[in-house]
């Protein structure tokens, strides 16, 4: 793990107004985390607790209704919808449990859709090498003109992840990336995650069902009545 903070969340909470109710139902309750550079962490937690809401409020996705979130000292809450636009597609990469890949289009097409929404750290011309080269990496460059329909669901995530990575974000996100994918698909792709993390040098931020996923992780936790409670501190 490197040093220098990329991720600050600083007493984020999140309430929703619930309708016929007189209170509004508080999801996070002043969650606190800082994320270095290079770090992995695991969010555990049951159904409904707020993993996914809190990931997408790091991703910025949606919205705090307090406190701050800060990606190399920029705090997202500050920002405007088209910086944080910018800022999903340069520096943030997504991973769901489901690929949304386009199924009219081959695996190399998909890969690329990220490069398509304006500029990009990598210059054009050297885009679709970078995604052949990932592709490859990951077991999939014999697959390049297949579509998603063609693969099976361990192939379809493992292009999804190489679409999260095609313009070299500082931070993955993975909501469930593994819960689709029957025991050998899935301990394969969460293998691949922690190995992609480290040659891409980038942060990854897993919230996940999956104890194998979270032990490979350097830092756990687990997400209890709106509160991130840390279970294991030592690197793996």
């Amino acid at each position: 793990m490197s040093h220098g903070i990329l991720l600050e969340l600083t007493d984020v909470c999140k309430r929703y107004d619930s309708p016929g109710e007189a209170e509004p139902l508080t999801v996070l309750k002043g969650v606190t985390l800082q994320v270095a550079s290079g770090d992995s962490v695991a969010i555990l937690g049951p159904s409904g607790s707020g993993k996914s809401t809190l990931l997408n409020i790091i991703g910025s996705l949606d919205h705090a209704t307090s406190g701050c979130v800060s990606l190399e000292g920029r705090d997202l809450t500050e920002l405007d919808e088209k910086q944080l636009a910018t800022i999903r597609n340069r520096e943030i990469g997504f991973v769901f449990q489901l690929h949304h890949l386009l199924p009219q289009c081959t695996v190399l097409e998909n890969v690329l859709v990220p490069t398509l929404a304006g500029s990009t750290a990598i210059p054009r011309d050297k885009t679709e090498g970078r995604a052949r080269r990932l592709l490859e990496r990951v077991g999939m460059g014999h697959r390049l003109m297949h579509r998603p329909g063609q693969l099976s669901g361990g192939e379809r995530q493992r292009v999804a992840v190489v679409r999260a990575l095609i313009n070299q974000p500082k931070l993955l996100l993975a909501d469930e990336p593994t819960g689709s994918l029957d025991k050998e698909a899935s301990e394969n792709l969460a293998q691949l995650l922690v190995e992609l993390k480290r040659e891409e040098g980038i942060a990854l931020i897993v919230v996940t069902h999956a104890q194998h996923l979270a032990r490979r992780m350097d830092r756990v936790f687990e997400l209890v009545d709106g509160r991130l409670i840390p279970l294991q501190t030592e690197e793996n």
